[in-house]
């Protein structure tokens, strides 16, 4: 679905996951790795200060993929 949007409604897209050879297989230009399986864009393991930045970095690699132009897929 998310090679669709880019490709159809022209619009960027970034591909947040723990299994990043999946993300190259479906076609996503955009790939943020993440953290785990049961806990994506967190860890329970974690302060609730650690754990917010944790989440704050992932955000923000997300935000500077979308930022940046690509040619091919791409893993941030």
């Amino acid at each position: 679905m998310i090679k669709e949007i880019e490709d159809v409604v022209d619009v960027p897209c970034v591909h947040m996951c723990t299994i990043v050879p999946i993300s190259l297989t479906v076609g996503a230009n955009r790939i943020v790795p993440t953290v785990a399986i049961p806990h994506p864009l967190g860890n329970p393991n974690l302060s609730a200060k650690e754990e917010y930045a944790l989440r704050k970095g992932l955000v923000e690699k997300a935000l500077k993929a979308l930022t940046t132009d690509v040619s091919e897929q791409t893993v941030f």
